[in-house]
């Protein structure tokens, strides 16, 4: 098929990267806002396993035409478009449907890969003045693993109210569905719809989780014996269930608070999603709490490390990532900060500038320790979770480390010197 795909989103990316590999004839036209020179150097794009690559092999062989503007896209003979751009460029998408509308000669499917609105797709296929049809595909890739999700999916979500236009988005996805039926089909908001519920849920599960840890120190309780309870229950499962110091990320976040503007546009106000929402913002400064507890208030002066600021590991990116709360939580105390991340100490500097009370570091972790009082882990890159022990307590004179992922075990970094203090879990040298 002959497929326009719009957008310099991880899910436009990755489109063009698959269907071009499997011989459809693709042309990409990135959002103005983000050319492919500038996608060429993006930390996230290069950092997603085999994408970029791919992305090259793809140019090379033909199968895949990148393009800068309108003028140079053959918008006739577009059998598919595929839009894959950010909520807040929605309304730039005026200019390429009207192109369509006048250009196009009929029979057109167009592809809603966005996050937008419930009943967005609805809207798109009136802009296109019956040139064509609009079927809702909810972006469900995971940041890290992109190529693996779109080209081996579990599931993708169809939103269609017309078997023709169904047709042709099982054809456009046919090499990736060959294994065993993973196209779900519905109308097209409750596709929408389902997407956003979808990441609520696993919100509710996270900050559920987060509750239960609380509760857990409160009572002296180790958290991990209560996820391994609850998970062994076959009608609750393991996922999600993982306390820890708050969620971030550019699409998580942001299709919680589109579900709630959708509640409330709805005239429902959801309860339940809002202490999910107040939940995950507190839990962001748990780790500085901790430290208050631990050295009763007196911070100022001192100096903490951190290892990791992506919102997850794999990533470059910190959009809403929890890093960000805890450094103006520990600023306002005149805490220095020794931050080491692999990967995403360039988003931070962009983010906060040249700070007088941050550092970082991108090359041994520990070497971020040096001078500190204590070790905050926030994002558990694999690189964090074997350090030299030795070293390590040797280095943090407060001889601290608070676990915001509990990737350690307390009874052995207590062994080694250390206080712990984790979500949820504690342990202390003894003697």
């Amino acid at each position: 098929m002959r497929i326009l795909i719009h957008g310099s989103e991880l899910a436009a990316a990755t489109a063009a990267a698959a269907l071009a590999s499997v011989g459809h004839r693709v042309t990409w036209l990135p959002h103005a806002e983000t050319p492919w020179t500038a996608l060429q150097e993006a930390g996230w794009l290069k950092r997603e396993p085999r994408l970029l690559a791919q992305l090259e092999e793809s140019r090379e062989a033909g199968s895949l035409q990148l393009v800068g503007d309108l003028a140079g896209c053959p918008l006739a003979e577009q059998e598919v478009v595929w839009l894959a751009v950010s909520p807040g460029q929605r309304g730039d998408l005026a200019g390429l449907l009207g192109e369509l509308a006048d250009r196009h000669p009929g029979g057109l499917v167009l592809v809603n890969n966005s996050t937008f609105p419930v009943g967005e797709t609805e809207r798109l296929e009136t802009q296109l003045e019956a040139r064509g049809r609009a079927v809702a595909l909810p972006d469900l890739l995971e940041e890290g693993r992109a190529w693996d999700t779109f080209t081996r999916p579990s599931r993708w979500l169809l939103g269609c109210d017309d078997a023709s236009a169904e047709i042709r988005v099982r054809e456009l996805l046919r090499a990736f569905n060959r294994r065993s039926e993973v196209v779900q089909s519905m109308p097209r908001r409750a596709a929408e719809l389902t997407k956003l519920a979808i990441n609520g849920m696993l919100a509710t599960r996270i900050s559920y989780m987060n509750e239960m840890a609380g509760l857990a120190d409160s009572l002296g309780v180790d958290v991990e014996h209560v996820r391994q309870g609850m998970g062994a229950d076959s009608r609750i499962g393991y996922e999600y269930l993982y306390p820890g110091c708050g969620f971030g990320g550019p699409n998580f976040s942001r299709d919680l608070m589109r579900l709630a503007d959708v509640q409330s546009a709805s005239g429902r106000r959801s309860a339940l999603l809002e202490q999910v929402l107040d939940i995950n913002e507190q839990k962001k400064e748990t780790l500085f709490r901790k430290l208050w507890a631990h050295f009763h208030g007196r911070l100022e002066g001192r100096t903490v490390a951190i290892w990791g600021a992506a919102f997850k590991p794999g990533t470059a990116r910190i959009d809403q990532a929890p890093v960000l709360r805890l450094l103006r939580a520990l600023w306002a105390q005149g805490v220095s900060v020794r931050l080491h991340d692999p990967a995403a100490t360039p988003a931070l500097r962009a983010e906060v500038g040249e700070h007088p009370l941050l550092a970082l570091f991108d090359g041994d972790p520990l070497e971020a320790t040096e001078g500190a009082c204590a070790l905050m882990l926030v994002t558990e890159w694999k690189s964090y979770w074997n350090p030299d022990w030795e070293r390590l307590a040797g280095q943090l004179s407060g001889r601290l480390l608070l676990d915001g992922r509990n990737i350690y075990d307390p009874a052995w970094v207590a062994a080694r010197g250390l206080h712990y203090r984790g979500i949820g879990r504690r342990a202390d040298p003894a003697g």
